[in-house]
């Protein structure tokens, strides 16, 4: 886990030093996320909601430096809220990830992310989080991208497919 937090400060040092230099055509988006959980994961919820917020940074023709910072809401169904007294509704991530995304034509790209994600509950503590995904760009401002995502943790895994549509500015 200490590797992994090294390895995550010193490409987040990266991702912040292609971030300062002088804007040459970055984006920021905001969007709205919803998701079906996969496997173990669709025990417990049914679907997961949330938003986030992301740049894109050119670093070459039709490749992007990404970061991103957002909110995932996992519901429990009501089999899991009345079989268990958890005493809350569902449960609450922060997903912080830094990737990179090229473009194969000239609206379509496929993208991929790592970083960790913050377990809200206490003593949740963070996972790792690797998320590929593919998306379309219509009209430069609106954004489309599915992805897989994953979150391990002590040889767990939580994970969804997920769409997410933002609005680039």
């Amino acid at each position: 886990m200490k590797r992994f937090i090294l390895v995550l400060a010193v490409l987040s040092g990266f991702a912040t030093s292609v971030f300062a230099q002088k804007s040459n055509g970055g984006k920021f988006s905001i969007g709205f996320e919803g998701g079906l959980p996969l496997g173990k994961t669709s025990n417990v919820s049914s679907y997961t909601i949330g938003g986030s917020f992301k740049y894109d940074q050119p670093v070459a023709a039709n490749f992007f430096i990404t970061g991103s910072a957002g909110y995932t809401y996992f519901p429990y169904k009501s089999a899991i809220l009345s079989a268990y007294n958890l005493g809350r509704s569902g449960e609450s991530f922060i997903p912080i990830k830094i990737g990179a995304k090229a473009y194969f034509c000239r609206n379509f790209y496929g993208e991929g992310q790592l970083g960790l994600v913050i377990v809200t509950t206490t003593n949740g503590g963070t996972a790792f989080t690797y998320s590929p995904g593919i998306g379309y760009n219509f009209a430069k401002s609106v954004d489309l991208g599915m992805r897989y995502e994953g979150w391990e943790k002590s040889g767990n895994t939580v994970n969804q497919l997920s769409l997410r549509l933002a609005y680039s500015f």
